[in-house]
């Protein structure tokens, strides 16, 4: 065989055995496969941890945990038993091997993990840095695209990752993040919803999200999906569910697959296409109760299941940790690898972003060894623009990693703005990534911390009003 820069080898998934960590000794497989099970024993605190993982763990382990949680972590802790069985899947855990583990640092944070002080975060960090809330036509509907809607249902997941864009209004607040709540009931803000689609008809795709589905009682999620298929313009319909991976036991359950069944087949009827967009990001992840949970998706008739990744330091931030982990989605789950969104600029996730520059190396990486339909793209969520290619830039100076970006569409908040389609738009590198050039001139310059801090606050509360008149 031709000797390649990355050789092809078909792995076949691993179930990682469970009862190798003390809390789960004599956990038996029906209860392993028991979606409420799994819920019911999600850790959520340090204590909880501990009892997964007793003495396997150093005490310096669970203190770095307790110090990110009380300093800089965004998210809370949200892990469910699926979810930490893949870390350091193939062995008994032991602290050397958690703290190397990709998926450990991106679903259980430690404080040496993040930069030092004010490295944690860029100086232009935002906790709504893709101001979606800006852009809510109703609350919870973001409308950035032209004939794309976001509708965040609500603002819980059955996991959360420390990395989560969605940092301002997800999950529970922490010392350092108080979230944003929504005001409305459920039913009254996805009643909004559904009117407002159908008064735009303009709009011919919905994401559904949050937060994640799978947190909502299946009969609310398939009455407001139902609400959609009878909305004449709607025509693609996507639900996001990063819980496919971490809690696929919620997608086995019997009224969860005889639910999916029959809003697939109404959208069949209709010419609506309706998949799910999971969120999984090293291949380790990828288990054969993951690839049971996508093949009953399919059967059950939805159009595809595909997988949203975020590119992350540490994690799957070179050409074979993501061809590994494309490969391991589309032959061993039935999983199209879709996108790799380069991290957003939320604050304390320096260590995880990686520069424009090397996206765009990655890219080219990975041309060529996947089918064109699979090979994912590697996108830029530019703020106020929206996901760009990372080929697409129009500027790059990569002295100070300061990239420039157009875009030829307006969002709802720029109808009235001549200049929109003109103006260039500004996304920054890691200044960690940058020549020691270009970090001299990012120190040189005075910047107040809390500036980006205060625009998310009034952008939020400009939001609420608008919402309110």
């Amino acid at each position: 065989m031709l000797e390649q820069p990355y050789e092809y080898v078909a792995r076949e998934l691993v179930e990682p055995d469970w009862r190798r960590l003390p809390g789960f000794a004599d956990v038996s497989e029906e209860q392993w496969r028991s979606a409420q099970w799994q819920r019911v024993n999600c850790v959520k605190n340090l204590r909880q941890l501990r009892g997964v993982y007793g003495d396997l763990l150093d005490e310096s382990f669970y203190a770095d945990v307790e110090a990110d949680q009380v300093g800089r972590a965004t998210m809370s802790l949200l892990l469910p038993p699926q979810m930490l069985n893949t870390m350091v899947p193939g062995e008994v855990p032991t602290t050397a091997a958690m703290l190397a583990d990709p998926v450990r640092r991106y679903m259980l944070p430690v404080a040496s993990d993040r930069l030092p002080g004010p490295a944690a975060s860029h100086p232009y960090a935002a906790r709504d840095s893709l101001h979606e809330h800006e852009m809510w036509a109703v609350e919870g509907l973001t409308h950035r695209y032209p004939t794309k809607v976001l509708a965040e249902l609500l603002s819980t997941c059955p996991q959360y990752c420390g990395h989560c864009t969605r940092m301002d209004l997800v999950g529970n607040s922490t010392p350092a993040v108080p979230k944003l709540k929504f005001e409305l009931k459920p039913v009254d803000r996805q009643g909004r919803m559904l009117d407002y689609l159908r008064r735009t008809p303009g709009v011919r795709d919905v994401v559904v999200s949050g937060g994640d589905v799978a947190n909502l009682p299946f009969k609310n999620l398939e009455a407001f999906v139902a609400g959609l298929l009878e909305i004449e313009s709607v025509r693609d319909i996507r639900l996001a569910s990063k819980a496919l991976m971490g809690l696929p036991q919620h997608w086995l359950q019997d009224d969860v697959v005889e639910g999916m069944g029959r809003l697939a087949r109404t959208a069949r009827e209709r010419g609506v296409s309706l998949a799910i967009h999971t969120h999984v990001n090293a291949a380790q992840q990828v288990t054969p109760l993951v690839a049971e949970a996508a093949t009953a998706m399919l059967a059950a008739g939805v159009r595809d299941v595909r997988n949203q990744g975020v590119l992350l330091k540490g994690v799957n931030a070179t050409a074979g940790q993501l061809l590994d982990l494309c490969f391991a989605l589309q032959d061993g789950a039935s999983i199209t690898p879709y996108y790799f969104y380069m991290c957003d600029m939320i604050p304390s996730a320096e260590h995880w972003r990686v520069s424009l520059a090397e996206a765009q190396t990655l890219q080219h990486d990975l041309m060529g060894y996947l089918p064109g339909f699979a090979t994912p793209r590697i996108v830029c969520d530019v703020p106020y623009v929206g996901k760009r290619w990372v080929h697409q830039v129009a500027e790059y100076d990569r002295e100070r990693g300061i990239s420039y970006w157009t875009k030829n569409y307006r969002t709802g908040i720029e109808l009235g703005d001549e200049a929109a389609l003109d103006r260039r738009y500004t996304y920054y590198d890691p200044i960690s990534t940058l020549p020691e050039s270009g970090q001299r001139w990012w120190a040189e310059r005075e910047h107040d911390p809390v500036t980006a801090e205060r625009r998310a606050a009034e952008s939020r509360a400009a939001s609420v009003a608008d919402l309110q008149v």
